[in-house]
């Protein structure tokens, strides 16, 4: 019969197994870098042309990626910015957008400002749907990015890059509101592996002029699953009370 020490050992070798990349990178940072939490996630902002919106979804073993990952505004473009987040790059970036500087402008601007940028992720996606995506070469494995029309997808410490593959593909082939376009693209990413470190929260942002609430404000979808062991479930929960899930995607299910 197992003892103790034996269920402790066991226990101890998951962990290393499942976290030694996190904290062999750990070792070589300075000790304020290590107080920095990572913010490794999967996440796509896109834009619809008919509809004039914008959206970010955000998916992470991270508590409240919502509050750090989404940056939008209507008629400017929408933003991600994630792994050991510079938050400045929302609002730094959402001005650049409205000066008319490009998805790709603002990433390079962005990033060369940024001396950590080794480390950083961001995805843009401007007021024309132009998109771009950026990942440093020393984000945490697997770590990468894809762009297509009116979308861009990124994501670090994933299961691989079929994620990301998965996350666009599904994207592309989808129909109907961006808000369950972009739900669908973070279920198929996260059925794909999501990030290997596990699940906790979830995060979708859709803005468009004027469409907030009584009107005053362009947030027209603001959701977030800040702690939950299905977070990308209990976010589409959510946003089907305010807006119904697409019936084919319900007998698919």
């Amino acid at each position: 019969m197992p003892t103790i020490f034996d269920k402790g050992l066991v226990s101890l070798l998951i962990l290393i197994f499942a976290y030694g990349p996190v904290f062999a990178e750990d070792a070589s940072k300075t000790d304020s870098q290590k107080k920095q939490q990572v913010v490794s996630t999967f996440s796509i902002v896109a834009y619809d042309p008919d509809t004039k919106e914008w959206g970010i979804g955000v998916a992470s073993k991270f508590l409240a990626v919502g509050h750090v990952v989404p940056w939008a505004k209507s008629g400017h473009g929408a933003i991600a910015t994630q792994s050991f987040a510079n938050t400045t790059y929302g609002p730094e970036g959402l001005k650049l957008l409205l000066e008319g500087k490009s998805a790709a402008d603002v990433v390079q601007v962005l990033t060369d400002a940024d001396p950590k940028r080794a480390n950083r992720q961001v995805g843009v996606v401007d007021k024309f749907g132009n998109a771009a995506t950026f990942t440093g070469e020393k984000c945490l494995p697997w770590a990468g990015g894809k762009t297509g029309e009116h979308y861009a997808c990124q994501g670090n410490i994933l299961a691989g890059p079929e994620v990301i593959e998965e996350m666009s593909k599904t994207f592309e082939a989808s129909k109907g509101l961006l808000a369950w376009r972009i739900m669908q693209a973070l279920e198929a990413a996260d059925k794909a592996g999501g990030d290997i470190r596990g699940r906790q929260s979830a995060a979708i942002l859709i803005v468009k002029e004027g469409a907030g609430y009584a009107g005053l404000n362009d947030r027209m979808i603001d959701f977030r699953v800040d702690d939950h062991e299905t977070p990308i479930q209990e976010l589409g929960r959510i946003l089907s009370l305010k807006v119904k899930r697409p019936e084919k995607e319900t007998e698919d299910q």
